[in-house]
């Protein structure tokens, strides 16, 4: 069970990263277009478009991946998802590095986009994994500021945005270097420490509910029985007491009669809340409205007998008319019946 909220949180959160890159692929373009239209700022068009394409292509691959895990059992989907979180993570890191790369390198102020990431990567993988994904982030960073640096890649400079030159200036370089790990490492650390305890929580609710709906299901239970029970006497006492107000046991006087009609039409209200209450807590515990044809006339005389005397007592006089077109409908007549009763019971 414990799996299986696990599988079902973290492949949920998959399709939310899913989301975040459609967004992302399409703020490169955007981005791009902003930078070289209205900074005016020279870019790489070609390789920057290129990372956005990839970016789209693997996006749609994990998505369609994504939809056939369902066939996989609970254990392995979710050992399957990991790797999936993992490898998503891990190109998307690589794709930003790229991105950073042909835009200006360490003198692109977008480098601490990698923090956004590093949270993520918090919210979907487990606290190690969290720091394994914090550790290949600052290798792909240090690995693409020393190649700039010692000139075995080619550095692509912000000109006009920002000055020239600071890839080639160690001091430069050591000072947004210490900065940048520190800084990853704690965002890693921080959003970890809250995501584990928000998982551990949403666990313990989750089970909790569980929990509560099994009580539920054991509580309904009891009450289906205890009320087939209750009905089954309240059939006796009714088959009981009809004959002897029918007058076949012997003739009755006036008093006699009239407590035993009134007996007689009390016991018929018990035995519609016992039907009423067998009927609600058989559809709990199935979960199934019983549906079906039914004369609504029969149904709104029932709910108005059961209220009437009610009604005779404040002086209110009750009466129903429908068209006589109107008969058979389709629902669930034990709610219904119970609705038109409740609502003529609060006039």
């Amino acid at each position: 069970m414990a799996n299986e909220f696990m599988v079902d949180g973290l492949i949920e959160r998959l399709y939310w990263l899913i989301k975040l890159r459609w967004i992302a692929s399409t703020g490169v373009v955007l981005t791009v277009l902003f930078a070289e239209q209205v900074l005016k700022v020279p870019l790489n068009n070609i390789s920057l478009s290129s990372i956005a394409a990839f970016l789209t292509i693997y996006n749609l691959i994990f998505t369609l991946h994504l939809k056939r895990l369902g066939k996989n059992k609970p254990v392995q989907l979710l050992l399957i998802a990991n790797r999936i979180a993992n490898v998503q993570i891990s190109l998307d890191l690589l794709s930003l590095t790229m991105l950073i790369h042909f835009s200006g390198g360490i003198e692109n102020p977008f480098i601490f986009y990698f923090i956004f990431h590093m949270i993520i990567a918090s919210i979907l993988l487990s606290r190690r994994a969290s720091f394994l994904q914090a550790t290949f982030a600052v290798f792909l960073f240090t690995l693409m500021v020393w190649l700039e640096y010692a000139g075995f890649l080619r550095h692509y400079c912000l000109k006009w945005f920002i000055l020239s030159g600071l890839h080639t200036n160690k001091i430069y370089i050591l000072g947004v270097s210490f900065v940048f790990i520190s800084t990853l490492y704690l965002a890693a650390y921080m959003a970890s420490s809250i995501s584990v305890r928000l998982r551990e929580r949403e666990k313990s609710l989750k089970e909790a509910n569980l929990l509560l709906e099994e009580k539920d299901r054991i509580k309904s239970e009891y009450v289906l029985r205890v009320s087939h029970d209750i009905k089954e006497h309240l059939a006796a006492v009714q088959s009981c007491v009809e004959p002897v107000a029918s007058g076949i046991t012997g003739a009755l006087n006036s008093g006699q009669k009239d407590l035993l009609v009134r007996a007689k039409d009390r016991t018929d209200k018990l035995l519609f809340f016992v039907k009423a209450l067998l009927e609600i807590t058989r559809i709990k515990l199935s979960k199934n409205i019983e549906m079906g044809y039914f004369s609504f006339k029969d149904t709104v005389d029932n709910a108005i007998a059961f209220v009437e005397a009610k009604a005779k007592a404040k002086g209110i006089e009750m009466a129903f008319h429908m068209d006589s077109g109107i008969d058979l409908i389709y629902g669930a007549q034990i709610y219904i019946e119970e609705t038109i009763a409740n609502i003529l019971a609060i006039l």
